[in-house]
């Protein structure tokens, strides 16, 4: 057998990374069991939804454990992204990373301002929260799949474009999903406010993907 020589820098920091984030998920489990299992099959039923959508809304210990597991799952996969994708030497760059991570902590904490701010303008917080509700549960679902491919890229198959381009694809796939259920349970709500709903969906939810890709 030949020895196969493994770069082990980039893997020492990413590993205690996605420890540290699978520890907010075994908490969020630990802590609040009935209600993870109702998650873990959000795609597939919407129980959670209709569960939890009326009640403790988006402040609530559950939600800010797998925002944290999010963060920083999205992050790293958003710098394997830039490290496959411009052919960068990842061993090199954890300062990267960390630019990265500001990068879209500052995107997620603007956005989330900017859409909460939203329920006053059109004078209907209620609805606005549940569509933040439902809108962040199906993209902290999101970060189980990019945990499973950060994993993928760090340990198994390294560099691989085509791993990026299926989990980019089932993450659209999940969201889209959840952007049925917003329309689906709020029909009445957007045929009031069209013009104002398409403002809203291309300022505050495309406009913003785009200037970030283009960013990186």
């Amino acid at each position: 057998m030949e020895p196969i020589l493994r770069n082990g820098g980039i893997a020492d920091w990413i590993t205690i990374l996605l420890f540290s984030s699978l520890v907010f998920v075994i908490i969020a489990k630990s802590v609040f069991y009935p209600r993870f299992l109702n998650f873990i099959i959000l795609p597939f039923n919407n129980k959670y939804i209709f569960m939890y959508n009326k009640k403790e809304k988006l402040m609530n210990w559950f939600n800010v454990f797998f925002t944290l597991f999010q963060v920083i799952n999205s992050s790293i996969f958003l710098f394997f992204i830039w490290v496959i994708f411009t052919e960068t030497n990842s061993s090199e760059h954890v300062l990267g990373y960390l630019i990265i991570l500001g990068f879209l902590l500052l995107f997620l904490f603007v956005k989330l301002i900017l859409q909460a701010s939203n329920g006053f303008i059109f004078g209907n917080i209620r609805v606005f929260s549940e569509f933040l509700f439902k809108k962040i549960s199906y993209l902290n679902y999101s970060a189980i799949l990019m945990f499973i491919a950060n994993i993928i890229l760090s340990y198994v198959i390294q560099e691989s474009k085509t791993v990026v381009y299926i989990t980019l694809a089932l993450i659209i796939i999940i969201n889209a999903i959840g952007w049925v259920t917003i329309l689906k349970n709020h029909q009445k709500f957007i045929a009031h406010n069209f013009f104002y709903f398409i403002l809203y969906l291309c300022a505050l939810e495309i406009a913003p993907f785009v200037i970030l890709g283009s960013l990186l």
